[in-house]
């Protein structure tokens, strides 16, 4: 006894051997239990009874992390050259305008990290709710004596405990001997059952039992709801189902993969950055004749090398400006914006988002693995038909039931006999009132069971059954749901119970009727109640003795039901209770019979047969829908369900995920079958639904791991503690808002607050309307870089003064451009989004057309921006607007492109002019090209943003016109535009603003030049947009298809 439990305790099946095996095998005594010496010795083998911390990683490692990002990357390259470059052309005069750029590319990093830190430290939550579970204390034998609270980390296997009503359990443990004549834990949470669940000493003859079997087990973090029992600790800490389950969590977590968007942008910011590299060089190219000279000899050798630091660090600037262009700097935040509006349409269909990027992964969802229960179904129960005994012993009366709530006046009982129930009828509704422990109330709108869902069916079938004389037991009244069972309760009064138990089948009450004498009322298996029934009750309730005849009957009509997936009760009673006839409570002789359940069975026999129910968890009525939404829009529904394989075979018909003469022979397995299988693969990838039944959490990942390992995008529902690794594990894990345990909120990505498929389905749409209003945005954004690069890749091909300084172009992607591409995200979605099949995970954001379409949009933006300074200096008037009212002087273009030569023209002067209130005069003429270009850098800046306001029409529609699809059908838009264009005048005619940025206010003839020049971008993109559209294959329909709802 002294030696240490056995370190291969996880392969000893305790709940197949005896209580003597079990206390041979962790070398205890029941008796004494441990002693204090053994127990240390143990607690040092096999550590404290505590879930394994896993350490996360440090602030400095998260915050590394969010720097692994290609395009975050570039935008801290781009930062620190713009600071040194600031801190360089300074020149000891340090301006805050100097460092505006720097500042606020650090500030995008700064928070764009603080909301990345934020969400990994909420990623392990699922963990901390599940050590929330474990029990504190437990009172332990140790020495012989008791030991009432010893710390449940303490525990070690071996230990003996006792456990009473409402304990935690605080180890797996088996069960030595029941103190009660009864126990009963809470285990939903680990098992996913719904009912609370007996537990026995007695052995259960399989080595490879599933949890639900293990009856002489019980296990870490459920609750002991009745009774008291005393156990023997068999596993502990992570040895438990419940440690197995933390570290199925810990590792699902760690295969956390990057959404399918995540991916497109990184594979998008890695081409940016050769992109960049590249046009930097070119540009470097390009320009080294300026500040890089030099002469060659005969001999090819360079001489009289002339370097100009100056014009150097100058073109240095373009290309970080370049660099800047670029980058699309507000994307991250528009995206996050887009997300977050996301979860608020979610959330008002009931889906409630708790990480972000999981709103766009929806989108591109082609499997949905569900559970039955609840998601599909109501997790109601309710009962569809009733049988009844006839005029003799061989005829039966079915009436069918409506009704799929706990509401009693929801539906009613058809062909239900006028004026007053037989004799026959008043048995089975007495039966089914007292033989219950059920009740059901009407709260917050709705009528809501407590106790097993079964028997809250049966008192539902009582109301609508009525009182005997025909009257209607119905109240007006809500928070009177049960006034026909109070009644049945107050004619027959319940002085003892004999407590269901599955060896049985059966449970029973002895009631006091109003005569005074005592009978047995009896519920439960049909065949288990007619094998003991020696009498079956007629319809007028004379009882006579039951024939083969009249069993085959009764049993025709249980088969019939059972086909149809319905679980039946029978009712049974019992006048002659001979030891009972007299019972009045615990002093009475016979009650020490009831202490004991073993004799309930005897007890409960010579019954006589009154009749049977059909019950059943009914499909939620939207879900035939939901599944045929899925199958149009390419989406394969995966049923995964711990219930037996015949009733969810009847559910998966009835809701349309097999059609009702469809061959499921292969498409129908269980658990065990599926794990058994050599080629899971080629299942799994069979064309149509797919059933798995009584599946375990184990099986769960395993379907869940094999279908991203084909590429899959999966979302897997969930609401017990034993779904929380497969819910972590899926691309996206959909727990239950009103059944699910708070570890399987936490491990998901998204809540139903309706607990509804079909809230899965609509979440799938607006998760591909999302996507497609991002890809609209993200081509938006781009689009607009494209023409900043082009703009700065001219200005420095033609050798003109630089048109766009990088703090504008900063302004311009983050501010400027920010609300229209916020406003996208509000599109409208196609009408015809859920008819068509997922989007590959290897599909583009950009295709190589839309790439064309929009490098053409961005010469044109290159060319107009450049274009407008260039007439500025070079041209009094432009189609017809005369520019000569700021009194500024004209150059040749040859000047314009020379301007670096300006020092060695003779006789070159320039007059001052005005912009606004301020006038501008030069010391020295050259500096016309420098300080004198801000009126011609203002024209480049606003035709910039006025292209990118009508450029943004454009992305309303990938293909569509914006005759068929005008503006107004995103009335958003049009206010982000106004919003864009207010922002601009802001810095145009704040003086203060106006000096940071470098610009001047405009005339109304400058406007005028600003919206002709910019406006072409509209006509330009509609031209391609039509030649895409005669490219495509299916030109004629292809608009029309394209088109939003209005």
């Amino acid at each position: 006894m002294g030696e240490a439990a056995p370190a291969a305790d996880a392969e000893f099946p305790a709940w197949a051997r005896s209580v003597a095996d079990c206390e041979a095998r962790l070398g205890v005594s029941a008796s004494r239990g441990l002693s204090s010496a053994d127990a240390a010795e143990r607690l040092r083998t096999h550590g404290p009874n505590e879930l394994a911390e896993h350490p996360g990683p440090t602030l400095l490692q998260l915050l590394l992390q969010q720097f692994e990002d290609t395009l975050v990357r570039i935008l801290l390259a781009a930062a620190a050259v713009s600071f040194l470059l600031a801190l360089s052309t300074s020149a000891g005069e340090l301006t805050l305008s100097a460092f505006v750029e720097p500042l606020v590319i650090f500030l995008i990093l700064v928070v764009n990290a603080a909301v990345g830190i934020w969400q990994e430290t909420n990623a392990e939550k699922a963990l901390e709710a599940l050590r929330e579970i474990q029990s504190d204390h437990a009172a332990v034998l140790r020495d012989g004596r008791w030991v009432p609270a010893l710390p449940a980390k303490n525990l070690v296997p071996g230990d003996v405990v006792q456990l009473r009503v409402g304990d935690k359990v605080p180890a797996d443990m088996r069960v030595l001997r029941l103190v009660t004549s009864t126990l009963r834990v809470e285990q939903g949470s680990l098992t996913g059952e719904t009912a609370s669940v007996n537990k026995t000493s007695r052995a259960v003859p399989l080595d490879d039992a599933d949890i639900q079997a293990k009856e002489c087990m019980v296990f870490a973090g459920t609750t002991v709801v009745n009774g008291s029992a005393v156990c023997l600790v068999v596993h502990t800490g992570m040895a438990t189902e419940i440690g197995k389950i933390h570290a199925q969590i810990h590792e699902a977590s760690q295969e956390d993969d990057d959404t399918p968007l995540k991916k497109k942008l990184n594979e998008f910011g890695e081409a940016l950055t050769k992109i960049i590299g590249l046009i930097c060089a070119l540009v470097w190219l390009i320009n080294v004749k300026y500040f890089l000279t030099f002469d060659l000899d005969d001999n090819w050798v360079p001489r009289n090398v002339r370097f100009s630091f100056g014009k150097c660090t100058y073109y240095f600037e373009i290309a970080v400006a370049l660099a800047v262009a670029a980058i699309p700097e507000g994307l991250p935040a528009v995206i996050t914006t887009c997300l977050a509006l996301g979860t608020r349409k979610m959330a008002a269909k009931n889906a409630l988002v708790r990480k972000l990027p999981s709103v766009e992964t929806l989108g591109c969802t082609t499997v949905i693995c569900s559970d039955k229960t609840g998601t599909l179904t109501t997790n109601k129960m309710s009962v569809a038909k009733l049988v009844a005994i006839g005029d003799s012993a061989e005829q039966v009366r079915d009436f069918k039931v409506d009704g799929t709530t706990y509401d009693p006046q929801d539906g009613k009982i058809h062909d239900w006999p006028a004026g007053s129930m037989d004799a026959n009828l008043e048995t089975i509704a007495k039966v089914a009132a007292v033989c219950n422990d059920a009740t059901v109330a009407h709260s917050s709108h709705q009528y809501v069971a407590t106790g097993m869902p079964t028997e809250a069916a049966l008192k539902v079938l009582v109301e609508k059954m009525g009182l005997p004389g025909g009257k209607n037991g119905l109240s007006l009244d809500p928070s009177d749901a049960l006034v026909c069972c109070n009644w049945w309760n107050n004619v027959a009064k319940r002085i003892a119970t004999l407590e269901f138990d599955r060896t049985r089948k059966s449970m029973g009450v002895i009631v006091k009727t109003s005569s005074g004498s005592n009978a047995l009322l009896v519920k439960g298996a049909v065949e288990t109640l007619l094998e003991r029934s020696s009498h079956i009750q007629l319809k007028d309730g004379s009882v006579v003795p039951i024939d083969e005849k009249s069993r085959k009957s009764i049993l025709a009509s249980l088969e019939e039901m059972s086909t149809k997936a319905l679980r039946c009760l029978g009712f049974a009673y019992k006048e002659d209770l001979s030891d009972f006839a007299t019972y009045d409570g615990e002093n009475h002789p016979a009650h020490k019979l009831l202490l004991d359940p073993a004799n309930y069975a005897g007890i409960e026999t010579d019954l006589v047969f009154a009749g049977l129910v059909g019950l059943r968890d009914p499909p939620r009525e939207e879900v035939f829908d939901a599944i045929e939404d899925c199958r149009a829009a390419g989406i394969r529904v995966m049923v995964i369900t711990g219930d037996n394989k015949e009733t969810a075979e009847a559910i998966c018909r009835e809701i349309g995920v097999f059609s009702p003469g469809e061959d499921i022979s292969l498409k129908s397995l269980t658990g065990k079958q599926f794990m058994a299988l050599e080629d899971k693969k080629s299942l799994l990838r069979r064309k149509g639904g797919l059933l798995f039944s009584r599946a375990e959490p184990r099986h769960k990942q395993e379907i869940v791991r094999l279908l991203k390992e084909d590429g899959e995008v999966v979302a897997m529902t969930g609401d017990g503690v034993n779904d929380a690794p497969a819910l972590k594990l899926a691309d996206i894990g959909v727990a239950m808002g009103i059944t699910g345990t708070e570890v399987a909120k936490e491990a998901s990505d998204m809540v139903l607050a309706d607990d509804n498929f079909s809230t899965i389905v609509a979440a799938v749409g607006e998760g591909r309307s999302i996507y497609n209003n991002m890809k609209a945005f993200i081509r938006y954004m781009i689009s607009s870089n494209i023409g900043e690069v082009a703009s700065i890749f001219l200005t420095s091909a033609l050798g003109i003064p630089e048109g766009l300084i990088p703090v504008q172009l900063l302004w311009v992607n983050l501010v400027t451009d920010g609300p229209p591409a916020t406003a996208l995200g509000f599109n409208p979605p196609d009408k015809d989004i859920m008819k068509k099949p997922p989007r590959r995970s290897d599909d583009s954001l950009i295709t190589p057309w839309i790439l064309f379409r929009y490098l053409i949009i961005g010469l044109y933006v290159g060319v107009a921006t450049v274009g407008i300074f260039v007439i500025w200096y070079t041209h009094g008037s432009f189609m017809g607007i005369d520019l000569t009212g700021d009194g500024h002087s004209l150059v040749s273009y040859s000047q314009l492109s020379n301007w670096g030569q300006c020092p060695t023209w003779e006789n070159f002067t320039v007059a001052p002019f005005t912009a606004g209130t301020r006038t501008f005069t030069f010391d020295s003429p050259c500096e016309y090209f420098s300080e004198g270009k801000v009126k011609a850098t203002t024209l480049s800046l606003s035709v910039l943003v006025a292209i990118e306001m009508f450029n943004s029409l454009n992305a309303l529609s990938e293909d569509a016109s914006l005759l068929s699809m005008p503006p107004w059908v995103n009335p958003w838009l049009l206010v982000a535009m106004s919003v864009s264009f207010g922002l601009h005048f802001l810095i145009l005619y704040v003086p203060f603003l106006a000096q940071v940025f470098g610009i001047v206010p405009l005339s109304l003839n400058e406007w005028l030049l600003v919206l002709l020049v910019a406006f072409p971008v509209v006509l330009i993109d509609e031209v391609l947009k039509f030649v895409g559209r005669c490219m495509s294959p299916s030109s004629p329909k292809r608009a029309s298809k394209k088109l939003k709802g209005e």
